[in-house]
């Protein structure tokens, strides 16, 4: 009867170690390391800036549009290179793409063209970069960050803030549906009379 106690009480014990170790390794698996997943979305949201930065070059109409594509090219491939330096420091792998969703979104905008392709576009951009600058300012104002990358986040920073306001204003400036342009210019011959079964048409359907 006492062997078989102690029998009982020596699987007991092993079975909760059992448990116990895996436990520790799920959680430790679980705990992604704050400052590595912020260097992994602040590279993939560069290379995905600078794609999408040359995009607008070949398929944007507006000339402001073009200019602020160029931009996210010039300051983004920069932050990158920054970030590499930054990253080897801190023995941070950081990715060599994009993810998947940035990948959907690029295939999306390679479909368009002209007016349609510059909405969508800073409309992406204004989305974008409201994300990036929260994102950026948390990790600057972080208390556990590593030193590096919260000085990183603290020069970077600032060029993100005035990247949305640009964002803003370009996609502001924009006409948001394909009639809005006629629209406005025909405003003189819109009291003509139209001919029978003729529609005078509303505004065109809005892209984004």
């Amino acid at each position: 009867m006492y062997r078989l106690a102690v029998l009982i009480l020596t699987f007991s014990f092993a079975a909760f170690a059992q448990t116990g170790t895996h436990t520790k390794v799920k959680s430790s698996k679980a705990g992604a390391n704050p400052d590595a997943t912020f260097a992994k979305k602040a590279a993939q949201g560069n290379m995905a800036e600078v794609a999408l930065g040359k995009l607008a070059q070949q398929n944007a109409q507006n000339d402001d549009v073009k200019k602020f594509g160029q931009r996210m090219v010039d300051d983004h491939s920069k932050a990158e290179q920054d970030l590499e330096g930054v990253a080897s420091k801190a023995n941070i792998t950081l990715p060599q793409d994009i993810n998947a969703q940035q990948k959907a979104e690029q295939q999306r905008l390679e479909k368009l063209n002209g007016a349609a392709f510059d909405r969508a576009y800073m409309a992406m951009m204004v989305k974008d970069h409201t994300k990036d600058v929260a994102e950026f300012k948390k990790e600057a104002n972080s208390s556990s960050a590593n030193s590096d990358l919260k000085d990183y986040a603290n020069r970077t920073y600032p060029t993100l803030e005035d990247h949305l306001t640009n964002a803003k204003a370009v996609d502001n400036a924009l006409p948001k549906s394909a009639g809005a342009k006629s629209s406005k210019s025909g405003k003189k011959s819109a009291a003509k009379p139209t001919a029978a079964g003729e529609s005078s048409g509303g505004t065109g359907l809005l892209l984004i």
